[in-house]
C-alpha cells in the first residue's frame, strides 16, 4: 500500500531550470515533453520556476533512518537517465534508506500540449534519440512516430495497481515497462503490453487489471495530490528525510556524489555496504542492465563496462537488445 508522509513545513526554492516538452531541438524551452539534459529534468507543465513550500515528515513507524520519496513517470527519459545512480544508491545505502515510488503524471494527455509549439507525440521522437546519448543509457523516440501514447497515466495506473500485489514485484514491473517504450518502442498504455511486462514481474495479471480499474486510480490520484502539496514540478525529483526533520532534494538526473551528500547530510555515521566487484553479482541482484548501469555500480569506466557485457554475450550468458542508441543485456 502506498505510505505517505507529510506534515511538518519545509521552505525550499528550486532554482534549477525546467524543461518544456521536447521538438526534435534540445534547446527548445517550449516543449512540454522537453527533458533538459543540463538540469536532468523533465518538467510538469504550467509549474513555476520556484517550488512553493515543501511538507514532509517520514512515517514514524519507519525503520530505516532516513527516508527518500522518488516521484517519477514511466516515460520520463531523465528518470532513465538517473537509474544508474539510482541502483548504485540501493546498492550502497539500500539497507539505511526507505525509497517510496510515486507516480508523477508527466503526460495527462496531448490535448495539454497543443500549443507551444508542440502538437502531436511526433514532435517527442528525435528528442528521444538525442537524450539517449547524453545519458548514455539506450533510448530511441521510434514508439512516437509508430505507435504513439496518449497519456503515460495508464502504466502509471498499472504500477499502483502492481505495488497492491508485491513492492518488488512492483519494481520490476516498472523497469519492464521503461524498457518497452524506450528500447522496444511497444505502446505501454496497451494491456497486452502491460500485461507482458506484468508477466515477467511475476505478477497476477487478472488481479492486476482487476485493481488498474479500481483501487489503483486512487492510488495515483493520491500520488499527484501528495506530488502537487510538495510543490514536486519535475521528474526525477528525490526528497530524502530522517526522524529529526532534516531534509535533502536531489532534483533530476544527477551526479552520484550528489546522492551520497544528501544521504550523509542527514545521517553522517552511515556505513556503506561493500559493492558489487563483478557482472555476475550485478544479475544475481537484476536480471537487466545497461552498460553505464555497470559502470556507476562498479565504478569502473563506461568502455570497461560494455566490453564485460559484451564478453559475458559471446560466452552466451548473457542475451541483448540493441538499439541504434546503445544496448541493455539480460540474463539468458
Amino acid at each position: 500500500m502506498q505510505r505517505h508522509s507529510i506534515v511538518i513545513l519545509f521552505f525550499l526554492t528550486l532554482t534549477l531550470s525546467g524543461c518544456s516538452q521536447p521538438t526534435t531541438k534540445m534547446t527548445d524551452p517550449t516543449n512540454p515533453l522537453f527533458c533538459d539534459p543540463d538540469t536532468g529534468i523533465c518538467a510538469i507543465p504550467g509549474m513555476d520556476a520556484e517550488t512553493d513550500a515543501i511538507f514532509l515528515k517520514p512515517q514514524t513507524t519507519q525503520t530505516k533512518p532516513i527516508t527518500l520519496l522518488y516521484f517519477t513517470d514511466p516515460i520520463c527519459s531523465s528518470c532513465w537517465g538517473a537509474e544508474p545512480q539510482l541502483r548504485r544508491l540501493k546498492a550502497e545505502y539500500g539497507h539505511a534508506i526507505d525509497i517510496q515510488y510515486h507516480m508523477g503524471g508527466l503526460l495527462p494527455g496531448w490535448e495539454v500540449y497543443n500549443s507551444g509549439g508542440i502538437g502531436k507525440p511526433s514532435d517527442v521522437a528525435g528528442h528521444w534519440d538525442e537524450v539517449g546519448p547524453h545519458y548514455r543509457m539506450p533510448i530511441i523516440g521510434d514508439v512516437w512516430l509508430e505507435d504513439p501514447l496518449p497519456s503515460s497515466y495508464p502504466p502509471s495506473i498499472a504500477f499502483k495497481a502492481a505495488e497492491l500485489q508485491d513492492h518488488k514485484k512492483a519494481l520490476i514491473f516498472l523497469r519492464r515497462l521503461r524498457e518497452q517504450v524506450l528500447l522496444e518502442k511497444k505502446n505501454i498504455t496497451k494491456w497486452p503490453v502491460i500485461a507482458e511486462a506484468a508477466t515477467h514481474a511475476g505478477l497476477d495479471t487478472a488481479r492486476l487489471h482487476s485493481d488498474f480499474s479500481g483501487a489503483a486510480n486512487a492510488l495515483f490520484q493520491a500520488d499527484l495530490t501528495l506530488a502537487r502539496s510538495l510543490g514536486v514540478r519535475g521528474f526525477p525529483t528525490f526528497l530524502f528525510s530522517n526522524a529529526d526533520g532534516g531534509r535533502e532534494l536531489v532534483y533530476g538526473a544527477r551526479p552520484y556524489e550528489q546522492f551520497v551528500t544528501a544521504v550523509k547530510a542527514l545521517k553522517p555515521d552511515v556505513v556503506s555496504a561493500p559493492l558489487p566487484t563483478t557482472l555476475q553479482d550485478l544479475f544475481h541482484v537484476q536480471d537487466s542492465w545497461c552498460p553505464e548501469e555497470v559502470a556507476v555500480v562498479l565504478d569502473i569506466t563506461h568502455a570497461q563496462a560494455l566490453e564485460q557485457l559484451q564478453k559475458a554475450e559471446m560466452n552466451d550468458e548473457l542475451t541483448a537488445v540493441t538499439t541504434r542508441n546503445g544496448s541493455l543485456w539480460r540474463r539468458k
